[in-house]
C-alpha cells in the first residue's frame, strides 16, 4: 500500500495561498479599475452632448429673442395680451354710472310732497358709491317749508331695494343679456296694467339669443358680407314659443313678475308652465331674482292661494336712516318758481352690487313700492330744477314761515 508524504512546509503552504488571495484582489482592482474608466468616458460623452444640445438650444433662443426684439409692435401686442387676460377682472370690477339715473324715479317723491336736484355728484371710487347732491323739498301746501317732507325720505331709506337676475327659457338656461329689450322707446320699462306685471322681450331668434339651440345651415348672401338665416331656421329657433312682432322682430314675452294665476298647479305636468307654492318656476321663460323670493299660501276652507314676495337681503341704502344717509345745510329759501321750499344737502351710500356691470337686469325699488321706469331724460327732467335762492332780508313769509321742525 502506497503512502503520499507531504514534503511541504506549513509556512510554504500558507504563502501559497496568500499569493492566490492577492493575485484575485488584484485581478478585482483591475476589473473595478477598468469598469470605472468606461463609467467615465461614457458620462464623459453625455455630458459633451448635453452641453451641445444646451449651447444649441441657447444659440436657438438667442435666434428668437432678437427675432421677437426686432417685431415694432411688441409692445403694444404684449399690452393687448395682458389686458386680454385681465377681462374677467375688469368685467367684475367695471360699474355703470348710468345707473344713477336708475335710482332717482324710486329715491325722490313725486306726490304732494316732491323734492327736486339742483346739483348732483356721484363717487364710485370708495367701497361704497356714493351720490352727494343739493335739493329743495316742497311740502305743496302750507307751511311750504315743512320738515317733515325731509323727514320722511330721510326715513324712506330704510324701505329702499334692488333687484336684479338673469332671465331663463323654459329648460332653466340663461339667456344672454343683449338678446333681452327691457324698454321701448320712450326708455319706459314694458308694464302690463291689466296684470300689474313688469315684462320683457327676448329676441329668441338672433344669434346666440336661443340657449336650447345651435345656429346651423346659415345661408351667405350674393355679396357674402353677411349671414341670411332661412325661414325654417328662424321657425325652429322659437319652437314651442308664443311668438309676437316688435318693430319688425320675432320676439317672446318674458315676465319679469311671476303670473301666480296663470301657473299655479298643484302638482306639476310636463310641458306646462309650472309655479308651487314655494315659488318655484319650472316649464316657461321667466326671470329669475336673485333677492326677490315668492310664496304662496292656501286656504283650507276656500282654496284661495294668497301670494306674497319678500327681499330682505338686497338694500339699496344699506346702512338705512341712521347711517346710510347725512342731511346738512338745511335752510329756507325760494325756488325757481318763487315758490317757498325747503333747501338742504344730502349725501347717501348705496349697496356696491346695484352699480357692478356683472349684476344684469338692475332695478331699483322704492318705499312705496315705485320701480324705476326708464333711464331715459325724459322720465327724470322734472326731477331737476335750479337751486333755490336765500330768503332776502324784505321777504317776511320767507323769513317767519313756520316749519314743522327745527
Amino acid at each position: 500500500m502506497a503512502r503520499e508524504i507531504n514534503l511541504v512546509p506549513d509556512v510554504k503552504g500558507e504563502m501559497i495561498k496568500a499569493l492566490k488571495l492577492r493575485n484575485f484582489i488584484l485581478f478585482l482592482c483591475i476589473v473595478i479599475a477598468s469598469a470605472s474608466v468606461a463609467v467615465s468616458v461614457i458620462f464623459a460623452v453625455i455630458a459633451s452632448g448635453q452641453q451641445a444640445v444646451v449651447d444649441g438650444k441657447k444659440n436657438t433662443l438667442d435666434t428668437l429673442s432678437k427675432k421677437i426684439n426686432s417685431y415694432s409692435d411688441l409692445s403694444d401686442f404684449l399690452t393687448v395680451k395682458d389686458q386680454l387676460g385681465n377681462l374677467a377682472s375688469i368685467s367684475d370690477n367695471k360699474k355703470l354710472l348710468s345707473r344713477t339715473f336708475n335710482i332717482l324715479p324710486a329715491l325722490l317723491p313725486t306726490g304732494a310732497n316732491t323734492i327736486t336736484v339742483s346739483e348732483l355728484n356721484i363717487d364710485l371710487s370708495a367701497d361704497e358709491p356714493t351720490i352727494s347732491f343739493d335739493a329743495q323739498a316742497n311740502a305743496g301746501e302750507p307751511p311750504y317749508i315743512d320738515y317733515a317732507v325731509l323727514e320722511s325720505f330721510k326715513k324712506s331709506m330704510d324701505y329702499m331695494r334692488y333687484d336684479y337676475g338673469d332671465y331663463v327659457d323654459k329648460e332653466g338656461s340663461v339667456i344672454p343679456a343683449y338678446c333681452i329689450i327691457e324698454s321701448g322707446a320712450d326708455g319706459a320699462t314694458f308694464y302690463d296694467r291689466a296684470k300689474s306685471s313688469y315684462y320683457a322681450f327676448w329676441l329668441i331668434t338672433g344669434d346666440g339669443c336661443n340657449p336650447a339651440y345651435k345656429t346651423e345651415g346659415a345661408e351667405e348672401t350674393e355679396d357674402n358680407s353677411n349671414k341670411k338665416v332661412s325661414a325654417a331656421e328662424l321657425s325652429k329657433r322659437s319652437e314651442g314659443y308664443t311668438t309676437e312682432d316688435y318693430n319688425g322682430q320675432t320676439v317672446v314675452r318674458i315676465w319679469r313678475t311671476p303670473q301666480y294665476n296663470d301657473w299655479y298647479k298643484d302638482t306639476e305636468t310636463e310641458g306646462e308652465p309650472y309655479m308651487g307654492l314655494n315659488g318655484s318656476i319650472s316649464n316657461v321663460a321667466h326671470f329669475e331674482s336673485k333677492c326677490v323670493t315668492y310664496s304662496g299660501s292656501k286656504n283650507s276652507n276656500t282654496n284661495n292661494i294668497t301670494w306674497s314676495s319678500s327681499n330682505d337681503s338686497c338694500l339699496l341704502v344699506p346702512g338705512g336712516a341712521d347711517n346710510g344717509i347725512k342731511i346738512s345745510n338745511s335752510s329756507n329759501g325760494r325756488g325757481s318758481n318763487d315758490e317757498l321750499v325747503l333747501r338742504f344737502s344730502a349725501t347717501i351710500m348705496f349697496a356696491p352690487e346695484f352699480y357692478k356691470f356683472s349684476n344684469h337686469h338692475m332695478l331699483a325699488v322704492g318705499p312705496t313700492g315705485r320701480h324705476n321706469v326708464t333711464d331715459s331724460y325724459v322720465q327724470i327732467q322734472n326731477m331737476f330744477e335750479q337751486r333755490a335762492s336765500d330768503c332776502s332780508e324784505d321777504d317776511t313769509a320767507c323769513n317767519n314761515n313756520t316749519n314743522g321742525g327745527n
